[in-house]
């Protein structure tokens, strides 16, 4: 028997997207919620919005743009590079409070459309080095949710413990590999798909995918 209702914070990526397939399945009642922080790639959100309206789910848009003016980083400025961190520093890329306030906002989404259940592709095998992608921290803002609202929701991270091949082969599972694959946007220069092919994310992507069509999954 499917549990209660989720909504689930899309991006229109791989994870995202697995996720959402994800909860599709385990959930009786789903929405997704995506977040306008003004990216450096608004095809992001028309991607987000592409799936969710072929899905049929009912999907949200919030405006985050507030975290672009306090966090200028590579996702939000044309002229930062795309970096890895240096000498085990945080990659350009990282967006400081971006996972906190997303998750948080989901949390009172959630009150509103009355969902006990949070989805959040976060993980922490393939996680760049991003601190807001750890369970420790996961764990922490669900307490602390339920403390701000006197509710009882419960995030589910249904990617945490897995490295790419891993969720590739999630997504074959839930029949949507050739979905995921060919219709969600990994990439840091915004080409969807298979990506650009040489930025962080598309590498460990392609990366993943190999292993997992070469059947290298453990």
């Amino acid at each position: 028997m499917k549990k209660e209702k989720a909504v689930v914070v899309f991006s229109g990526g791989q994870d995202s997207t697995t996720c959402l397939f994800w909860a599709m399945k385990e959930f009786s009642s789903v929405e997704a919620v995506t977040f306008d922080y003004n990216q450096r790639h608004r095809t992001e959100i028309d991607c987000a919005r592409a799936i969710t309206s072929e899905l049929g789910i009912k999907h949200h848009v919030l405006d985050m743009s507030l975290l672009n003016q306090l966090a200028p980083n590579a996702l939000t400025r044309e002229e930062i590079a795309v970096e890895d961190g240096e000498e085990g520093g945080l990659p350009s890329t990282f967006v400081p409070g971006r996972n906190l306030l997303f998750m948080s906002f989901a949390g009172v989404l959630a009150s509103q459309v009355q969902a006990k259940h949070i989805v959040t592709g976060v993980c922490e095998t393939d996680f760049s080095g991003y601190p807001d992608c750890r369970d420790i921290f996961v764990k922490s803002l669900n307490v602390t949710l339920n403390l701000s609202m006197d509710q009882d929701f419960v995030i589910h991270t249904p990617l945490m413990w897995l490295n790419k091949a891993e969720t590739w082969k999630l997504a074959d599972e839930l029949g949507a590999l050739d979905f995921v694959r060919t219709k969600t946007l990994t990439c840091y220069n915004g080409i969807i798909a298979d990506g650009c092919g040489v930025c962080p994310a598309c590498k460990l992507r392609k990366k993943g995918l190999d292993q997992f069509l070469e059947g290298d999954v453990s």
